[in-house]
């Protein structure tokens, strides 16, 4: 299985982003792992909030291939602690997914396009985080996840 994480906008953050590659590297010694980043939306300030999420979700969904599973980070989305994280990656990874797309949206959430084609929702948590940390956030817990099925003691530091 390969596992990719889709983002609007780029990081603003100089100092998320060394952060960012690390636990990325990482992962990469678990599974097969990707960060993709879709630029912002060219005029956004002349667009609409619906406007901007269809636009974004045009952007996403040309990345997205019918066959693959995606799963947007929602604050309305199924909530896990690291250790039940785990046990739901492993489960796809049982199931035979080729590719496991998480998305992250932009500013405004996603376009109702997004939330019909996407196969299922996960929320972080209840608090609203910056865009940029979310990154952060979750690249680090999908690596804890790894962790946890391997027993490695890094989940208990």
């Amino acid at each position: 299985m390969k596992i990719k994480l889709l983002a609007i906008g780029k990081t603003d953050s100089k100092d998320l982003q060394p952060l960012i590659e690390e636990y990325s590297k990482r992962l990469g010694f678990y599974i097969s792992f990707s960060f993709e980043i879709i630029p912002d939306i060219k005029n956004a300030k002349n667009l609409s909030e619906k406007q901007q999420k269809i636009a974004e979700g045009n952007e996403l969904l040309k990345r997205i291939e019918k066959s693959d599973t995606m799963i947007i980070l929602d604050e309305k989305g199924k909530t896990f602690s690291s250790v039940q994280f785990s046990e739901y990656l492993q489960k796809k990874m049982n199931s035979g997914l080729k590719n496991l797309i998480f998305v992250i949206g932009g500013p405004y959430g996603f376009s109702e396009e997004i939330y019909q084609r996407a196969n299922g929702k996960i929320s972080l948590s209840t608090m609203t985080f910056s865009h940029q940390m979310v990154r952060l956030f979750f690249i680090e817990q999908l690596y804890r996840g790894f962790t946890i099925l391997k027993n490695e003691p890094y989940h208990h530091r």
